[in-house]
């Protein structure tokens, strides 16, 4: 009987870990590059060959990664979103890179990356159809998956267009058991909580993130600093740090969406904003524009050392809001090592720099002990033993610190 119950224990344990993602993969937060933002649904490459949806696109980016440091930093990801494939499946139901945008097929770009030490991901949708109007996986779960899978996919993003939403809870972890089942290690991004969000319904976040390795919590990002503080706005809310701030950590990552560094909107200090808070949420780092004209000023940005050590930081806790008065913030972050990150955010339009002070015990820190304070951008240490003080351009402007006890 005791042998039984214990084979039995087993078989349970076997069940619960196939239900679960559970696939060890992106215990830091995983970075790279993807075609949404920057490139949409853009697929007439006989009139803008440069600017569409192909394959030249991708080995493109790639290309600029490797050899533009990226993929040495840690950006080894190129992923494939929407409008790839044909309108309609072949005669065994399986998905079909477009012939004349991919000539070669999806595994011959995943091939491809995989010499170059890099990963490809692709972008399917949960729906009947994609948003974009592409065949969705609906009818198709397992089918999709040992497709994906057998073309050497390393990442997928799953969106929730022309789909029930109620049925998304069993629908996307559905999806995680077919990921399971290929047995290759796929890296799983779902947009299910934002479409919950969206219809109004409670998100549990703790299934969300016993299912997925990423996920979406709110709107598309576009190409504005307006779109870039909803979503700072959104990630600060105390009763959203509650729901999915917790849950944050090594394989499961809140994502608030793309970096539009490199784009058209975003001034130096916004820019440097964008990346700051992004790498201090510990999210996704996808950039979403085109490597091959980005200025120097940006990429200096995209390839700080200290702020990616920030975002890459073990523990993988998100930023919190601590304070915000008169257009002042003031953010907290817990490190693996015991110190914490401090950004100080000017978001006012006053037309001149204000002085801003943070304390160490509003972050959480002893007073009365010598700290040493290193701003993350331009790389300068000080010290200070009960606050720091410091000016913050208007517009946008932060200054993003690392306090600990030694430098």
């Amino acid at each position: 009987m005791v042998k039984v119950y214990a084979v039995l224990c087993l078989l349970g344990l076997s069940i619960a870990v196939s239900n679960a993602l559970n696939n060890g993969l992106v215990r830091t937060p995983p970075m790279g590059w993807l075609a949404w933002e920057r490139y949409r649904c853009n697929i007439d490459c006989e009139k803008e060959p440069d600017n569409c949806i192909n394959e030249d696109l991708f080995l493109r980016m790639a290309n600029l990664l490797n050899d533009n440091g990226y993929a040495a930093a840690g950006y080894d990801r190129v992923n494939i979103d929407d409008c790839w494939p044909l309108h309609n499946r072949d005669e065994h139901g399986r998905l079909v890179a477009d012939p004349v945008r991919f000539p070669h097929g999806i595994k011959y770009l995943a091939d491809k990356l995989h010499k170059m030490n890099m990963k490809l991901g692709i972008y399917g949708d949960y729906g009947t159809k994609t948003c974009g109007g592409y065949p969705g996986m609906m009818g198709y779960i397992r089918k999709d998956s040992e497709t994906f899978a057998s073309w050497g996919i390393d990442m997928l993003k799953l969106d929730g267009c022309y789909a029930d939403v109620k049925l998304m809870n069993e629908g996307y972890a559905e999806v995680t058991r077919a990921l399971n089942q290929t047995g290759r290690e796929i890296v799983y991004s779902c947009s299910w909580p934002d479409y919950q969000r969206i219809a109004g319904m409670n998100v549990s976040y703790e299934n969300v993130a016993k299912h997925c390795n990423l996920w979406r919590n709110y709107i598309d990002i576009q190409d504005s600093w307006d779109s870039v503080t909803s979503i700072i706005d959104f990630y600060g809310e105390p009763k959203n740090y509650r729901d999915f701030g917790v849950v944050n950590g090594p394989g499961q990552w809140n994502d608030p969406d793309m970096l539009i560094l490199g784009d058209y909107s975003l001034s130096k200090d916004q820019s440097i904003a964008q990346f700051v808070f992004w790498c201090y949420f510990s999210a996704p780092l996808f950039m979403s524009n085109d490597l091959a004209k980005i200025q120097d000023w940006t990429k200096e940005i995209l390839l700080n050392a200290d702020l990616i050590a920030i975002n890459q930081d073990p523990l993988g806790r998100m930023a919190q809001r601590v304070s915000a008065s008169g257009g002042r913030e003031i953010w907290r972050k817990e490190l693996a090592d015991g110190s914490v990150g401090v950004i100080l955010w000017n978001r006012s339009t006053y037309g001149t720099p204000v002085l801003m002070t943070v304390t160490f015990a509003e972050v959480g820190l002893s007073a009365g002990r010598t700290y040493c304070i290193r701003d993350l951008v331009t790389h300068v240490n000080s010290h200070a033993t009960t606050s720091f003080s410091t000016y913050v351009n208007p517009a946008g402007g932060v200054i993003a610190l690392k306090v600990s006890q030694a430098c």
